[in-house]
Protein backbone atom coordinates (compact mmCIF):
# COMPACT_ATOMS: atom_id res chain seq x y z
CA UNK A 1 0.00 0.00 0.00
CA UNK A 2 1.43 3.38 -1.04
CA UNK A 3 1.53 6.54 1.05
CA UNK A 4 -1.63 7.86 -0.65
CA UNK A 5 -3.69 4.83 0.32
CA UNK A 6 -2.13 4.71 3.80
CA UNK A 7 -2.95 8.35 4.52
CA UNK A 8 -6.55 7.94 3.34
CA UNK A 9 -6.96 4.73 5.35
CA UNK A 10 -5.62 6.42 8.49
CA UNK A 11 -8.05 9.32 8.12
CA UNK A 12 -10.90 6.87 7.54
CA UNK A 13 -9.94 4.75 10.56
CA UNK A 14 -10.07 7.85 12.77
CA UNK A 15 -13.46 8.89 11.41
CA UNK A 16 -12.10 12.07 9.86
CA UNK A 17 -13.08 11.30 6.27
CA UNK A 18 -15.82 9.07 4.94
CA UNK A 19 -16.73 7.35 1.69
CA UNK A 20 -19.79 9.60 1.36
CA UNK A 21 -17.83 12.85 1.71
CA UNK A 22 -17.64 15.26 -1.21
CA UNK A 23 -14.02 15.28 -2.43
CA UNK A 24 -12.31 17.84 -4.65
CA UNK A 25 -9.01 16.73 -6.18
CA UNK A 26 -6.75 19.50 -7.43
CA UNK A 27 -4.03 18.82 -10.05
CA UNK A 28 -5.56 15.36 -10.31
CA UNK A 29 -5.67 12.41 -12.67
CA UNK A 30 -5.83 8.63 -12.83
CA UNK A 31 -3.49 8.11 -9.85
CA UNK A 32 -5.98 9.91 -7.63
CA UNK A 33 -8.86 7.94 -9.10
CA UNK A 34 -7.19 4.61 -8.28
CA UNK A 35 -6.37 5.63 -4.70
CA UNK A 36 -9.85 7.00 -4.05
CA UNK A 37 -11.56 3.97 -5.59
CA UNK A 38 -9.40 1.79 -3.35
CA UNK A 39 -10.78 3.72 -0.37
CA UNK A 40 -14.38 3.35 -1.56
CA UNK A 41 -15.00 7.06 -2.18
CA UNK A 42 -17.94 7.85 -4.45
CA UNK A 43 -18.53 11.62 -4.59
CA UNK A 44 -15.33 12.87 -6.24
CA UNK A 45 -14.57 15.76 -8.61
CA UNK A 46 -11.12 15.57 -10.21
CA UNK A 47 -9.68 18.79 -11.65
CA UNK A 48 -6.58 19.76 -13.60
CA UNK A 49 -5.40 22.38 -16.08
CA UNK A 50 -4.51 19.61 -18.55
CA UNK A 51 -7.63 18.06 -20.09
CA UNK A 52 -5.62 14.93 -20.94
CA UNK A 53 -5.65 14.12 -17.23
CA UNK A 54 -9.36 13.36 -17.53
CA UNK A 55 -8.50 9.98 -19.06
CA UNK A 56 -8.68 6.97 -16.79
CA UNK A 57 -10.55 8.54 -13.88
CA UNK A 58 -13.27 5.89 -13.96
CA UNK A 59 -16.61 6.83 -12.39
CA UNK A 60 -15.55 10.23 -11.12
CA UNK A 61 -16.49 13.68 -12.41
CA UNK A 62 -14.03 15.94 -14.21
CA UNK A 63 -13.59 19.72 -14.56
CA UNK A 64 -10.78 21.83 -15.96
CA UNK A 65 -9.58 24.14 -13.16
CA UNK A 66 -6.64 26.29 -12.14
CA UNK A 67 -5.40 25.04 -8.76
CA UNK A 68 -4.34 28.55 -7.79
CA UNK A 69 -7.74 30.08 -8.60
CA UNK A 70 -10.45 27.49 -8.01
CA UNK A 71 -13.91 28.49 -9.33
CA UNK A 72 -15.78 27.29 -6.25
CA UNK A 73 -17.35 29.07 -3.30
CA UNK A 74 -15.90 28.73 0.19
CA UNK A 75 -16.64 25.39 1.89
CA UNK A 76 -18.04 23.80 -1.27
CA UNK A 77 -16.56 20.36 -0.53
CA UNK A 78 -15.91 18.24 2.54
CA UNK A 79 -12.27 17.51 1.69
CA UNK A 80 -9.68 18.77 -0.74
CA UNK A 81 -6.86 16.54 -1.99
CA UNK A 82 -3.74 17.23 -4.03
CA UNK A 83 -1.12 14.65 -4.95
CA UNK A 84 2.25 15.78 -6.38
CA UNK A 85 0.63 18.89 -7.83
CA UNK A 86 1.54 21.85 -5.63
CA UNK A 87 5.12 21.95 -6.91
CA UNK A 88 3.75 22.58 -10.41
CA UNK A 89 2.05 25.79 -9.22
CA UNK A 90 3.63 29.23 -9.48
CA UNK A 91 2.88 29.47 -5.76
CA UNK A 92 2.56 26.10 -3.99
CA UNK A 93 1.28 27.92 -0.92
CA UNK A 94 -1.52 29.56 -2.88
CA UNK A 95 -2.53 26.20 -4.33
CA UNK A 96 -2.72 24.74 -0.83
CA UNK A 97 -4.67 27.67 0.59
CA UNK A 98 -7.17 27.53 -2.28
CA UNK A 99 -7.94 23.94 -1.31
CA UNK A 100 -8.29 25.06 2.31
CA UNK A 101 -10.74 27.76 1.24
CA UNK A 102 -13.12 25.45 -0.62
CA UNK A 103 -12.98 22.56 1.88
CA UNK A 104 -15.17 22.36 5.00
CA UNK A 105 -13.41 19.61 6.92
CA UNK A 106 -9.82 19.43 5.77
CA UNK A 107 -7.14 18.99 3.14
CA UNK A 108 -4.83 16.09 2.35
CA UNK A 109 -1.68 16.94 0.40
CA UNK A 110 1.03 14.58 -0.84
CA UNK A 111 4.27 16.21 -1.93
CA UNK A 112 8.04 15.74 -1.94
CA UNK A 113 9.74 16.02 1.45
CA UNK A 114 12.67 18.29 2.26
CA UNK A 115 15.36 16.74 4.48
CA UNK A 116 19.13 16.28 4.73
CA UNK A 117 19.19 13.08 2.66
CA UNK A 118 17.21 14.65 -0.18
CA UNK A 119 19.43 17.73 -0.22
CA UNK A 120 22.47 15.46 -0.49
CA UNK A 121 20.84 13.53 -3.33
CA UNK A 122 20.10 16.79 -5.17
CA UNK A 123 23.70 17.94 -4.74
CA UNK A 124 24.98 14.61 -6.10
CA UNK A 125 22.61 14.80 -9.06
CA UNK A 126 20.66 11.71 -8.02
CA UNK A 127 17.37 13.57 -7.71
CA UNK A 128 16.46 16.80 -9.51
CA UNK A 129 15.98 20.32 -8.24
CA UNK A 130 14.00 21.02 -11.45
CA UNK A 131 11.89 18.59 -13.47
CA UNK A 132 13.83 18.89 -16.70
CA UNK A 133 12.20 16.01 -18.57
CA UNK A 134 9.23 18.26 -19.40
CA UNK A 135 11.47 20.04 -21.96
CA UNK A 136 11.55 16.86 -24.03
CA UNK A 137 7.97 15.81 -23.31
CA UNK A 138 6.46 19.28 -23.75
CA UNK A 139 4.29 18.89 -20.64
CA UNK A 140 4.65 18.27 -16.94
CA UNK A 141 6.48 21.43 -15.90
CA UNK A 142 5.33 24.73 -14.44
CA UNK A 143 1.53 24.80 -14.61
CA UNK A 144 1.90 21.52 -16.51
CA UNK A 145 3.63 23.23 -19.44
CA UNK A 146 7.08 22.71 -21.04
CA UNK A 147 8.97 25.08 -18.69
CA UNK A 148 10.80 23.05 -16.00
CA UNK A 149 9.29 23.61 -12.58
CA UNK A 150 11.27 23.85 -9.36
CA UNK A 151 10.55 20.84 -7.14
CA UNK A 152 9.22 22.55 -4.02
CA UNK A 153 9.75 20.22 -1.08
CA UNK A 154 7.92 20.53 2.23
CA UNK A 155 8.58 20.03 5.95
CA UNK A 156 6.23 19.89 8.93
CA UNK A 157 7.31 23.37 9.96
CA UNK A 158 6.57 24.72 6.48
CA UNK A 159 3.03 23.37 6.62
CA UNK A 160 2.40 24.83 10.07
CA UNK A 161 3.78 28.26 9.12
CA UNK A 162 1.64 28.39 5.99
CA UNK A 163 -1.59 27.53 7.79
CA UNK A 164 -0.91 29.66 10.86
CA UNK A 165 -0.13 32.68 8.67
CA UNK A 166 -3.34 32.29 6.66
CA UNK A 167 -5.68 31.53 9.57
CA UNK A 168 -4.07 32.73 12.84
CA UNK A 169 -7.36 32.70 14.73
CA UNK A 170 -8.28 29.09 13.95
CA UNK A 171 -7.01 25.87 15.56
CA UNK A 172 -6.10 23.05 13.15
CA UNK A 173 -5.08 19.45 13.71
CA UNK A 174 -2.04 18.50 11.60
CA UNK A 175 -1.17 14.88 10.81
CA UNK A 176 1.92 13.73 8.92
CA UNK A 177 2.77 10.57 6.97
CA UNK A 178 6.08 9.47 5.45
CA UNK A 179 7.14 7.26 2.59
CA UNK A 180 9.99 6.34 0.29
CA UNK A 181 9.80 5.67 -3.43
CA UNK A 182 12.81 5.28 -5.72
CA UNK A 183 12.77 7.17 -9.05
CA UNK A 184 12.57 4.06 -11.22
CA UNK A 185 11.06 5.89 -14.20
CA UNK A 186 13.74 8.57 -14.06
CA UNK A 187 16.40 5.84 -13.84
CA UNK A 188 15.45 4.55 -17.29
CA UNK A 189 16.22 8.00 -18.75
CA UNK A 190 19.59 8.35 -16.96
CA UNK A 191 23.11 7.38 -18.01
CA UNK A 192 24.46 3.91 -17.04
CA UNK A 193 26.71 5.45 -14.37
CA UNK A 194 23.84 7.36 -12.81
CA UNK A 195 21.57 4.30 -12.94
CA UNK A 196 24.19 2.34 -10.99
CA UNK A 197 24.55 5.15 -8.46
CA UNK A 198 20.79 5.29 -8.02
CA UNK A 199 20.60 1.54 -7.39
CA UNK A 200 23.37 1.65 -4.79
CA UNK A 201 21.88 4.77 -3.22
CA UNK A 202 18.49 3.08 -3.15
CA UNK A 203 19.77 0.29 -0.91
CA UNK A 204 21.16 2.87 1.52
CA UNK A 205 17.97 4.96 1.38
CA UNK A 206 15.73 1.97 2.21
CA UNK A 207 17.86 1.04 5.20
CA UNK A 208 17.91 4.61 6.48
CA UNK A 209 14.16 5.01 5.99
CA UNK A 210 13.47 2.03 8.25
CA UNK A 211 15.44 3.73 11.02
CA UNK A 212 14.48 7.35 10.28
CA UNK A 213 11.16 7.58 8.41
CA UNK A 214 11.40 11.37 8.15
CA UNK A 215 14.38 10.94 5.82
CA UNK A 216 12.11 9.51 3.13
CA UNK A 217 11.28 11.46 -0.02
CA UNK A 218 7.48 11.18 0.25
CA UNK A 219 5.47 13.39 2.57
CA UNK A 220 1.73 13.51 3.16
CA UNK A 221 0.08 16.00 5.46
CA UNK A 222 -3.53 16.31 6.55
CA UNK A 223 -4.83 19.69 7.71
CA UNK A 224 -7.98 19.04 9.71
CA UNK A 225 -10.42 21.85 10.45
CA UNK A 226 -11.41 21.32 14.07
CA UNK A 227 -13.98 24.10 14.34
CA UNK A 228 -12.11 25.47 17.33
CA UNK A 229 -10.64 28.95 17.58
CA UNK A 230 -7.52 30.26 19.30
CA UNK A 231 -7.99 31.49 22.89
CA UNK A 232 -7.82 35.14 21.81
CA UNK A 233 -11.01 34.62 19.77
CA UNK A 234 -14.38 34.42 21.53
CA UNK A 235 -17.73 33.98 19.75
CA UNK A 236 -16.11 34.96 16.48
CA UNK A 237 -14.66 38.19 17.86
CA UNK A 238 -11.41 39.21 19.51
CA UNK A 239 -11.49 38.23 23.19
CA UNK A 240 -10.80 41.35 25.30
CA UNK A 241 -10.36 39.18 28.41
CA UNK A 242 -7.52 37.13 26.94
CA UNK A 243 -4.36 37.45 29.01
CA UNK A 244 -1.71 39.03 26.83
CA UNK A 245 1.21 37.74 28.86
CA UNK A 246 2.65 41.11 29.84
CA UNK A 247 1.80 43.97 32.19
CA UNK A 248 -1.48 45.58 31.01
CA UNK A 249 -0.51 48.80 32.78
CA UNK A 250 2.39 49.19 30.38
CA UNK A 251 0.31 48.45 27.30
CA UNK A 252 -0.98 51.58 25.55
CA UNK A 253 -3.28 50.78 22.60
CA UNK A 254 -2.33 52.58 19.42
CA UNK A 255 -4.67 55.45 18.54
CA UNK A 256 -5.91 55.65 14.95
CA UNK A 257 -4.44 59.16 14.67
CA UNK A 258 -1.06 58.20 16.17
CA UNK A 259 1.82 58.68 13.73
CA UNK A 260 5.16 56.94 13.48
CA UNK A 261 6.91 59.84 15.24
CA UNK A 262 4.55 59.52 18.23
CA UNK A 263 5.31 55.80 18.57
CA UNK A 264 9.09 56.21 18.36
Amino acid sequence: MGIYERALASLQDHGLIGAEDGILVSCGGDTDARALQHGGFRDVLITNLDVRKSAGIGPYSWQRCDAEDLPFADDSFDWGIVNAGLHHCRSPHRGLLELMRVSRRGVLALEARDNLLIRLAVRMGLTPAYELECVAMGVGGLRNGPLPNFVYRWTEREVKKTIESAEPGVAHDLRFYYGLVLPTERMTMSSPVKRLALRVGGVFARALFRLLPRQGNQFAFAIIKTGRTKPWIKAGELNPDYRLGFDPARYVPERPDQGLADRA
